[in-house]
């Protein structure tokens, strides 16, 4: 049988849904280490694989860091693809009683477009179950929006091991691309008339699989991670998204030119998260089993097996009352240090790789840094005492210069912040061993260690009062440093051994005034008693009172038991603890919740010690000032998107320098990267407000509502005119304070007060700044006052332009709905002696080969007009400055000012702002 006839029968099959022998072969052409075949799966075809290698990534100094350098992985398995992207009828048909999702689209064949990723997820683990499999991923609990999309998935773990549907790996879709790659077959802005098409409406009968390139672009599974100059064996992406998690779709667009489409992109225009959905970005599904699946982590390192976070931050701040906590543990199976952040808007798990054997780690009162020992509880013998930075290289490592000190304990003692150690912390049951060891303190200020201090003699390391009248230790037995009733010194003291003097172990004394102590035992008779019934070994957490009587008790998740049990910091009453399986694995960390007894599991890995909890202490809201600590000043969640994570640092400068600042830049990304506040003249204090995506009615909101009502100060507004991009509806996701802004409590709490005019609550800048962020890509904008600096590249030579430039003579209602909103701005700084000053931001001179003004489109030959109109409104706003800077392309802009087609440098940002600065200088 020949190859087109084959073909055809293949997809007729598909499409007809009949199922069919994989004894028959289709091979790419250029493939001899890959080739596909029919499948019995409905719509999916078989890619049969020995040895299969792919190359991820280029090594084109121009292209993205997350693209480079170019990374080959080999894969020794088969799967299976679907042909075409998932069509609209075949996800509604699944999902319109799953989640009650249903898509509007132009056809039933056209691609599922405008989802988020984890609405993909759900639809492949609906068509598992409708077909009695087991599902590809797992989590505890899915959020949705007013719309029925699904923006996040608590506890989210994907599970390559299982055969069932999933997304593609990046991998296995650059490798069915290889073959399927054909600008000739291919919906793209070429061709598109910049709307999408039916599926595999473009394929012959040689396309094996369809629409690869351009129609629409694709999720694939992993999330988002750097690649290495090396080989991998089965590769599924970074173990998680980083702090802003980031993930990956592939193929480019009807929007865009196939010339701008590269296999090895990995990307959008702007940040992809797993909530972000576009009416460009659709799927496809594949099918089967990753044997072996390595992840490659941030640090290089490859991996088989991941921590996986299993709750949200609004859940762990439910308990512990704010977002500012960090959790610290031993990775059992590597001996690290790691730690999560959850104040992130992703819960990334970072490991300090090291050669340290690491164990009980605590984390500082500030907590910046980490103290970690070489000695485990319970085993005597030297040990040696560490602090380093709790960042990503676990920088500023110190160790303490004394022949043992074991298992660490941060405190604040007379204002100073100390360490408490043992020099020994084996068996304490025998008398004159335990006396043989002794507790020591220790100053730590500026990075450096101070000169230990002798406390008293026994290995007290379960931990110090603040007033020093009590310490407790177990490791065999608990034993208590307590003060005789009515003590006020440390010298008047009783050495005790509590609980009957029967087994204990994990004892820990509480971080609050209580003086409450928890520990661990192995079904005693003194805690059976006290609990009823009779349990096992570390079934129960116990909690003595300050003179050691039993207070309560909680059981352990059934199936588990606990070990590693810690008090949480501050007065939250909180505990973390790891639960072991009935293998011995300490396979998850709970938090439990004394108040009542509640557990939460935090985290889910092979093997996971001594965790540690900070919690950072809150402030209390002063004089009366009722405000609603769930709403007030969160700007942000979980599944916030780049807009809200760059908004929400916006709105920290706002509240922060409300009567300082005197200029404001407003608008897209051009002036975010292309504005530096610190540039200016020291009279002129700029916040830099501009945001993604943005059109003019976002800034007009953002003008009406807070800038002008609160920025006391304010003398001058710079606003980019993005006409370019004045093609978009004010009622799309291009304008966040359309629909989007509802998604966040600060800004509807904001709207319920009337934005807190005339004046905003003092707390309020407070209850912002210890709001969740994504503070490893956004904080600096605090430090920058929000200018993003952009590394420096090139104009592209040959730049797409990404839109109809015709689309003045269809949509000049939304041009002029953006222009209106700017007039109002004008308006309102005209009433308040406001300057403005509009800016038309330099693009690549390649555009004056293209027909259009920029990115966007309009014709060259109508923007002169356009430009004009804009430039005629200071006829009428006599505090309206027009700046062209892109003069039709004829700018001095050079290749080094410019990080991309459209957008400016640090570089071309300090030309820019120089220039800003002499024409501020010239306005009174």
């Amino acid at each position: 049988m020949n190859r087109v006839v084959l073909f055809f029968l293949i997809a007729a099959s598909l499409f007809l849904g009949v199922g069919c022998s994989n004894s028959e072969r289709v091979t790419s052409s250029n493939d001899s280490d890959a080739y596909f075949t029919q499948d019995t799966l409905d719509g999916m075809i078989r890619v049969q694989m020995k040895n299969a290698s792919i190359s991820l990534g280029t090594n084109d100094r121009y292209a993205k860091s997350d693209e480079r350098p170019q990374m080959q992985v080999s894969l020794d398995y088969s799967f299976s693809i679907g042909r075409h992207e998932v069509t609209c009828k075949e996800f509604n048909s699944l999902m319109h009683s799953a989640t009650k999702l249903v898509l509007d689209c132009d056809g039933s064949n056209f691609p599922a477009t405008d989802l988020t990723f984890y609405d993909a997820v759900l639809f492949a683990n609906e068509r598992s179950k409708a077909e009695d499999l087991d599902t590809a991923y797992t989590y505890i609990h899915a959020y949705f929006d007013n719309q029925k999309h699904c923006t996040s998935l608590e506890g989210f773990a994907f599970h390559p091991e299982v055969n069932a549907y999933r997304l593609p790996t990046e991998a296995e879709w650059m490798l069915v691309a290889r073959s399927n790659w054909d600008p000739a077959f291919a919906w793209t802005a070429d061709n598109s008339d910049y709307k999408l098409h039916k599926v595999c409406s473009l394929a012959d009968t040689s396309t094996i699989v369809c629409d690869m390139l351009g129609n629409a672009m694709e999720w694939v599974n992993d999330w988002l991670g750097y690649f290495r100059d090396t080989t991998v064996v089965n590769y599924v992406g970074a173990p998680d998204g980083g702090s802003f998690g980031q993930r990956i779709v592939k193929g480019g667009s009807y929007k865009n030119t196939s010339e701008s489409i590269t296999s090895y992109g990995r990307g959008d225009v702007y940040m992809v998260t797993s909530s972000t959905r576009a009416d460009y970005v659709g799927f496809r599904l594949a099918y089967g089993s990753i044997p072996n699946a390595v992840w490659i982590a941030a640090d290089g390192n490859a991996a088989t097996t991941r921590v996986v976070p299993l709750v949200h931050s609004t859940k762990l701040r439910s308990l512990a009352g704010t977002y500012k906590a960090k959790l610290a543990f031993r990775n059992e199976l590597t001996g690290n240090i790691a730690y999560v952040d959850y104040s992130m808007v992703n819960l990334t798990v970072t490991e300090i790789v090291d050669t340290i054997d690491a164990y009980h780690p605590d984390i500082s009162p500030d907590g910046s840094k980490v103290a970690f020992c070489t000695g485990l509880e319970g085993i005597s013998g030297k040990s040696k005492l560490y602090v380093r930075n709790l960042d990503v290289e676990g920088s500023n490592l110190v160790q303490l210069d004394v022949e043992s000190a074991a298992i660490p304990r941060w405190r604040v003692s007379r204002g100073d912040t100390v360490i408490v150690y043992v020099t020994d912390a084996g068996n304490n049951a025998d008398e004159s061993s335990f006396k043989g060891a002794s507790t020591w303190q220790v100053k730590f200020e500026n990075g450096k260690f101070g000169k230990p201090q002798k406390l008293f003699d026994g290995a007290y390391h379960g931990g110090i009062s603040d007033d020093n009248l009590l310490a407790v230790s177990g490791a065999r037995v608990l034993r208590a440093r307590s003060a005789r009733p009515g003590a006020r010194t440390a010298s008047d003291i009783n050495e005790l051994v509590w609980y009957n003097g029967e087994q204990a172990c994990n004892v820990s004394l509480a971080k609050d005034k209580s003086k409450r102590t928890l520990f661990l035992d192995f079904g005693g008779e003194t805690g059976q008693k006290f609990v009823g019934k009779k349990y096992r070994t570390h079934e129960r957490l116990l909690v003595t009172d300050s003179g050691g009587d039993l207070i309560q008790t909680v059981a352990a998740p059934k199936g588990y038991t606990f070990d590693h049990s810690e008090w949480a910091s501050g007065d939250s009453g909180l505990v973390v603890a790891t639960l072991t399986n009935t293998k011995g694995a300490h396979q998850k960390i709970a938090l439990v919740h004394l108040a009542d007894s509640s557990i939460v599991e935090l985290m889910e890995g092979d093997d996971l010690w001594h965790p540690c909890l900070w919690v950072k202490p809150r402030h209390f809201v002063r004089d009366g000032i009722k405000l609603d600590l769930d709403s007030a000043g969160i700007y942000f969640n979980e599944w916030g998107g780049e807009a809200a994570a760059i908004l929400r640092y916006k709105m920290e400068l706002l509240w922060k320098y409300w009567d300082t600042a005197n200029v404001v830049i407003m608008g897209s990304s051009r002036p975010l990267d292309g504005v530096n506040p610190s540039l200016l003249d020291k009279k002129f204090f700029a916040l830099n407000m501009a945001h993604v995506p943005n059109m003019m009615a976002s800034s007009d909101y953002l003008m009406t509502n807070y800038v002008f009502p609160h920025v006391t100060n304010l003398k001058y507004v710079v606003i980019s005119l993005d006409i370019d991009m004045w093609y978009r509806s004010e009622k799309t996701e291009s304008n966040f304070f359309y629909k989007e802004y509802k998604n966040y409590p600060g800004y509807v709490y904001d709207r319920d007060h009337k934005f807190w005019v005339p004046r905003a609550p003092d707390e309020l800048v407070y209850l912002t700044e210890e709001s969740m962020g994504a503070e490893s890509y956004f904080s600096n904008f605090v430090e920058t006052r929000g200018f993003n600096p952009a590394d420096p590249s090139t104009w592209e030579s040959k730049p797409s332009v990404e839109n109809d430039s015709t689309w003045m003579s269809e949509r000049s209602a939304y041009y002029y709905a953006n222009m209106k909103h700017l007039k109002n701005i004008l308006t309102q700084a005209k009433e308040k002696d406001v300057y403005v000053i509009g800016v038309i931001f330099p693009q690549s001179p390649g555009y004056k080969k293209t027909g259009a003004l920029g990115r966007y489109g309009i014709r060259r030959s109508e923007a002169p007009k356009l430009l004009k109109e804009l430039n005629d409104l200071s006829k009428e706003y006599p505090n309206f400055v027009f700046w062209d800077e892109n003069q039709m392309g004829d700018h001095d802009y050079t290749d080094e000012m410019a990080s991309n087609k459209d957008h400016l440098s640090y570089l071309g940002a300090k030309q820019l702002t120089l220039r800003l600065n002499a024409k501020l200088k010239k306005l009174k």
